[in-house]
């Protein structure tokens, strides 16, 4: 059976496109996949956090995924810092990284570009601890959204560089990005990913947001004055955006739906795509108030760090003997 790792930053609830985007597709794989769901905490302190807004945040997002679906019986489920061979290997890949890949990152490009004294270092040398988090379960496959993966080849060249200077010890990971719905386009501006970054709320869908709130932000997304339902993505971005919403959340084919609304308003169309939309994430939302201060979130949390801190260090252990970094004992 294959191995799947993802990861993601607990920096804010997920919006409907990282869930249309990634998760919904994480239930699926678990059959299918040995799978690592990873909440890489280390890597949102890159940027500046608040101590209990991190922590919450953290907790959040694991409640999510088991909402989701997510099976701890089926998939190992943990938080970064607490398997410490993340950082171990992930010092290890910066010394065999160079600098100038690193600066060619475009996330790091796009965060420097106002001038580099102000910029934490981390977010220059994440992507080796992003390596690291992808090598030490001889990961065959990465499933990621475009934007990430410019920092996979970099996982792929890291890996393979370290098993020809030193030992071959390293999976080499295959890069996937899901054909339907890996780009969940902003509700106001359908040119540009969904965003929980966003400034402007009703940008995204939270995948907490209560129905009122998710109508409301449905029935004001972007669209345009032709009034009709076609998926265009170069000149209708708006409706295109909503269709693949629908599309996704209804299983439904982008055809049929066109076929429903040809003769009907953006109001009904919209109405239709927002109830699509609350009938996806309210199971998720009962479920998730349920873990969020429960026992049992923190023990698939504790049986998750046990079992990935396991496999993660046997990784680890290969790699500091390849590198020479272990102590040669005398036989006795």
């Amino acid at each position: 059976m294959k191995t799947i790792f993802s990861g993601i930053q607990p920096s804010g609830t997920l919006t409907l496109g990282n869930y249309l985007g990634a998760m919904k597709h994480f239930v699926d794989m678990q059959d299918e996949y040995n799978c690592y769901f990873c909440i890489v905490n280390e890597h949102a302190i890159t940027v500046p956090q608040e101590r209990l807004k991190l922590r919450e945040n953290t907790k959040s997002l694991a409640a999510l995924y088991l909402a989701a679906g997510i099976d701890p019986a089926k998939s190992t489920l943990f938080i970064q810092s607490e398997v410490l061979a993340h950082t171990q290997l992930g010092w290890m890949l910066q010394c065999v990284s160079y600098i100038g890949e690193l600066e060619r990152m475009t996330q790091f490009k796009d965060k420097s570009s106002g001038g580099k004294e102000g910029v934490s270092s981390g977010l220059l040398t994440y992507p080796p601890l992003m390596a690291a988090d992808i090598l030490l379960y001889k990961t065959d496959i990465v499933p990621v959204g475009e934007d990430q993966k410019q920092h996979l080849e970099l996982t792929r060249n890291l890996a393979q560089r370290f098993n020809n200077k030193f030992n071959d010890i390293f999976t080499v990971p295959e890069v996937r990005i899901p054909k339907v719905g890996a780009r969940i386009m902003s509700l106001q501006e359908p040119t540009k990913k969904m965003s929980k970054s966003d400034e402007n709320q009703k940008a995204y869908i939270s995948m907490l947001d209560d129905e009122k709130k998710i109508v409301k932000k449905i029935k004001s997304a972007v669209t345009d004055s032709e009034g009709i339902v076609k998926y265009d993505k170069e000149n209708k971005p708006g409706v295109s955006n909503l269709l693949t919403i629908f599309s996704i959340c209804s299983n439904r084919s982008i055809e049929d739906i066109e076929n429903e609304f040809k003769d009907k308003g953006y109001g009904e169309f919209k109405q239709a795509v927002a109830e699509s939309v609350v009938s996806v994430l309210k199971p998720i939302q009962e479920r998730y108030h349920e873990l969020i201060q429960s026992e049992e979130l923190d023990d698939v949390l504790d049986e998750g760090a046990d079992k990935a801190s396991f496999e993660a260090q046997k990784m680890l252990r290969k790699a500091k003997k390849a590198m020479g970094l272990d102590r040669a004992k005398k036989k006795k």
